[in-house]
């Protein structure tokens, strides 16, 4: 059974950071592209930035780009995304996301982490 759970997320001041976590559980990263994905309110679900199997390539939407990192500790099991320099309109839901096909939507999701970005 696949499981992904997010952690870190919380309340920041414009201009913070933040690392969020991803544990997964249940698949290896040599089999899953693992990407972080986010949803504010009233907006659809957003590709935020990917990596690739064994952390080959990484992918970053235009948002985030310059400002966050995506990286994977294969021995832990786990994904990061580092947040730098974060905006209000960072403010949204983060989702962990497994999937088999790189930049492709699907795949297996964890049960988010809010990012509040206010002063």
């Amino acid at each position: 059974q696949v499981q992904l759970v997010e952690s870190g997320g919380g309340l920041v001041q414009p201009g913070g950071s933040l690392r969020l976590s991803c544990a997964a559980s249940g698949i290896t990263f040599s089999g899953y592209h693992m990407n972080w994905y986010r949803q504010a309110p009233g907006k659809e679900r957003e590709l935020v930035a990917a990596i690739s199997t064994y952390g080959l390539s990484t992918a970053y939407a235009d948002p985030a780009k310059g400002r966050f990192t995506i990286s994977m500790d294969d021995d832990k099991n786990m994904v990061y995304l580092q947040m730098n320099s974060l905006k209000p309109e960072d403010t949204a839901v983060y989702y962990c996301n497994a999937a088999r096909r790189w930049l492709v939507v699907g795949g297996h999701w964890g049960q988010g982490t809010q990012v509040t970005v206010s002063s």
